[in-house]
């Protein structure tokens, strides 16, 4: 081991990594990590800035995270890496006028998304290292976002639910 890799750093990677040991679920962990992404967006303040400062900061922290990850679990993108999936959450929600069920519906959106994984999202996932890790998942949650701004403009563009 490295000396960089001694110590706290590490640990504190796979923390962020995992989503403090969401990745650690065994059925369905980028469920899980979704989900915890939907809680993190309903506390965070309904603000612009908040939002893109958090999704900027999910995706450089994921980048390296997932960095030390991929090395500790010895192969590309293991399961246990859920950053992704909460920052995919933020990026799937971001400036969409939504309560809880539309967000419940944007959750839906992004695994969905998330599990096709439409192009150009199938090919950033061979970008290397934790950068590929976060950004098919961005990419995939553009494509939900997209798709909820669809379903609020059909509702009149008013806030669904």
């Amino acid at each position: 081991m490295a000396d960089s890799e001694k110590g706290a750093r590490p640990h504190l990677a796979l923390a962020i990594a995992t989503t403090f040991g969401v990745g650690y679920v065994p059925v369905a962990p980028g469920t899980f990590g979704s989900a915890a992404g939907l809680a993190l967006w309903l506390v965070l303040p309904a603000s612009l800035w908040v939002h893109a400062a958090t999704i900027a900061a999910l995706f450089a922290m994921g980048s390296i995270a997932g960095n030390v990850a991929e090395r500790h679990f010895g192969r590309t993108d293991p399961r246990q890496i859920v950053i992704d999936e909460v920052m995919g959450m933020l990026i799937t929600l971001f400036l969409n006028p939504v309560g809880w069920l539309g967000a419940f519906l944007g959750f839906l959106l992004f695994r969905a998304t998330d599990v096709i994984k439409p192009y150009p999202a199938n090919r950033l996932e061979r970008l290397p290292g934790g950068v590929g890790v976060m950004a098919d998942d961005a990419m995939a949650a553009i494509y939900a976002n997209l798709a909820l701004r669809v379903l609020v403009a059909l509702s009149g563009n008013r806030v669904i639910w």
